[in-house]
């Protein structure tokens, strides 16, 4: 009959485990907060850019009936 090892989790392990865990965590953050800004950078770019295709609509439509009357 086989005996299985056990291994012992020391609490120098369990703090390399748990440093190694807060070190994922602190990643996950930072890819968030920068996903975030990604986005509101693109938010405020759509914005302006929607902004600036309605004025040049409403201008076409101005112009077009200015000079059909």
């Amino acid at each position: 009959m086989a005996t299985m090892e056990r291994t012992m989790w020391t609490d120098e392990r369990l703090d390399d485990l748990s440093n190694r865990m807060d070190a994922g965590f602190e990643r996950v953050d930072r890819d968030i907060r920068e996903i975030r800004t990604d986005l509101r950078d693109m938010r405020v770019l759509l914005f302006q850019l929607w902004g600036s295709t309605m004025v040049a609509i409403a201008g076409t439509i101005v112009t077009v009936l200015i000079t059909n009357t």
